[in-house]
């Protein structure tokens, strides 16, 4: 009985290092896989930071960094949410806010990036004071932007809002006057640039309006962009604290990304944050 005795406590302890021993295999190869990140962004200006500053900056520090590109504003935060992806760099503050709370997410904004202003752009038309009664101008669709434009609208002088509204959730229904009879036509944000085609003016996001060729300069106005709108690093709630947060804001904040923003011609005419002022 001793003998079995001796063998069974053997076997036990024989398993347990085993155990023991896929574990720290297990723990190895997840800090492994930490390194190994995603982070989306939409084609054109944030996917170009990320690939000409950020991605260079992390791989340094031992990164393996994959950026995946979309062409929408819908996909990034879904990915993010479900673990595809890491962190995003498309959205500002407040599309984050009201897409987070629609769909109860938990993400929260790291830190500003340098940003693209929102323009308004015509094929047809040189100034904004050639518009007449019955021009068209292509909005974004979602909320937030469009709410932007509306705002773009009555400074320009376009049309009047009612009172009181807020600023960031006015629709077309907020419009109380048509200073100018104009045509207003939402369109999905990243069709803006093509609908150029056919309207007299388009508001076209930073993002949608580089990456389709378009240059800042010729835009016949351009958004003076409140920090609120300015575009943002995103991650998951539970990462806030998380190393990649922190390396993530070390890389923006680092001088090799401000030489590359300051020295490239490609980024000349962006709203820069306040920390990188």
């Amino acid at each position: 009985m001793k003998f079995y005795k001796i063998i069974s406590i053997t076997i036990i302890l024989i398993l347990s290092a085993m155990l023991s021993a896929c574990s720290a295999t297990e723990k190895t190869n997840a800090q492994s896989d930490n390194k190994k990140i995603k982070i989306g962004a939409t084609a054109g200006p944030y996917g170009d930071q990320l690939n000409e500053g950020i991605k260079p900056y992390l791989e340094k520090k031992g990164y393996e960094v994959e950026v995946v590109e979309f062409n929408d504003y819908i996909q990034p935060n879904v990915a993010l949410n479900e673990g595809d992806i890491d962190a995003n760099v498309f959205q500002n503050f407040n599309y984050l806010k009201n897409f987070a709370e629609e769909r109860d997410m938990d993400m929260i904004e790291l830190i500003k990036v340098p940003t693209a202003p929102i323009g308004i752009y015509s094929k047809k038309h040189k100034s904004i004071d050639d518009v007449e009664d019955g021009h068209t101008v292509a909005t974004s669709n979602d909320p937030v932007n469009q709410a932007r434009a509306l705002i773009m609208l009555e400074q320009i002088g376009w049309v009047k809002l009612k009172e009181g509204i807020e600023p960031t959730k006015a629709s077309e229904k907020d419009i109380a006057e048509y200073i100018k009879k104009i045509v207003i036509e939402p369109l999905d944000p990243a069709q803006t640039p093509r609908a150029l085609e056919s309207v007299d003016y388009a508001f076209v996001n930073g993002n949608f309006a580089i990456s389709s060729g378009l240059k800042l300069s010729e835009a016949v106005e351009l958004e003076k962009t409140p920090p609120s709108y300015m575009i943002g690093v995103t991650l998951r709630g539970e990462d806030e604290d998380s190393q990649l947060g922190k390396d993530l804001i070390e890389a923006y904040q680092s001088e090799e990304f401000k030489k590359l923003n300051e020295e490239n011609e490609k980024y000349q005419g962006y709203v820069w944050p306040d920390w990188m002022k």
